[in-house]
């Protein structure tokens, strides 16, 4: 009889594979005319959708989240990918482990830090239970930010870590200058050598004192197409220089849509439904200046910006060439 330690490696199940979609030798072309320091990518990758695109047409969906990265780093002009899953909770360092392991050594993640560090009440949603309306003690917390996020995601991807991103909801925050004085206090008490990113969804706090927290800091200002905030121009104008390097921009949706709108719209992600040329033209101005001067440059892209994410990162790749002026 076997020992029962042996039978692991006796009925140990083949891998689990999610099969790429054919590479298309035009994105492999446009590719090698793209800076090796700008990061494309999209938010999310686990979209039944993008079978043809990004995954063979046999995928099962059920595995994209678990197996889904090596087949979508195959596609040539995916460099990158946020993580939006640790937004809604903290993640353990395995599992960054296990989406490292997936992808080549120049791919790059922005990580989502938790939810309950950028809220300070808990919004009446069926999903914070007894909680909703309730002050949040885990508000800017330095502490359980160390601990729960920065902690896990720099053992997990090391040197694959692109950016900790703090997302903001929108909310009544307080007065900007507080808000601001907080949060410069947060960052300076977080682990040094990260790279750290803000993003705002209410307009009123994107202030000098705001600027001033993140140029002190080291953190950056993530640019997002989102609601009422201004243009990622506008912000860019706003922001001084040393809060913009690396470039972080996160194209979410059209200014005045909403979610569900959005969502109900373009599902299941197939196509470019909308094309949202004003946008795509922003986004290419800011990632050519940035690459000009050397700067690192980061883009993430949510499929209710146009339709489907891998389809406007292919059109913003062709745009930043075409601004390049390769042919």
């Amino acid at each position: 009889m076997f020992r029962s330690e042996e039978q692991p490696s006796l009925f140990a199940l083949p891998p689990r594979v999610v099969e790429a979609a054919p590479e298309n030798p035009e994105h492999r072309a446009l590719s090698g005319t793209l800076d090796p320091h700008l990061y494309l990518g999209t938010m999310s990758w686990t979209f039944a959708g993008w079978r043809g695109l990004v995954y063979g047409e046999r995928a099962e969906t059920k595995l994209l989240a678990e197996a889904g990265l090596t087949a979508y780093s195959k596609h040539p002009l995916l460099r990158g990918v946020e993580i939006d899953r640790s937004y809604y909770e903290p993640l353990p360092a395995r599992y960054f482990q296990e989406l490292c392991a997936q992808v080549p050594a120049h791919f790059r993640f922005v990580v989502k830090a938790h939810e309950e560090l950028t809220l300070i009440r808990y919004p009446r949603h069926a999903r914070y239970g007894k909680k909703q309306g309730e002050l949040n003690a885990r508000y800017l917390d330095p502490a359980y930010a160390r601990d729960a996020v920065v902690a896990a995601s720099v053992e997990g991807l090391s040197d694959k870590l692109g950016i900790i991103l703090f997302q903001f909801a929108p909310q009544d925050a307080g007065e900007p200058l507080l808000f601001a004085e907080r949060l410069q206090q947060f960052l300076e008490a977080l682990p040094p050598g990260v790279p750290y990113a803000v993003e705002l969804r209410n307009p009123e706090l994107l202030t000098p004192a705001y600027t001033r927290a993140l140029a002190s800091t080291g953190s950056v200002h993530a640019h997002n197409i989102w609601g009422a905030m201004p243009s990622v121009l506008q912000q860019a104008r706003l922001i001084p220089k040393e809060a913009r390097r690396p470039l972080l921009v996160r194209w979410l949706m059209r200014r005045g849509d909403d979610y569900e709108g959005a969502r109900s719209r373009f599902l299941p992600f197939s196509r470019l439904a909308e094309p949202d040329l004003p946008r795509r033209a922003e986004i290419v101005t800011l990632v050519s200046k940035a690459v000009s001067n050397g700067v690192p440059a980061f883009v993430v892209v949510n499929n209710k910006a146009e339709g489907c994410a891998p389809e406007s990162v292919v059109e913003l790749a062709r745009a930043i060439a075409a601004a390049k002026g390769c042919p």
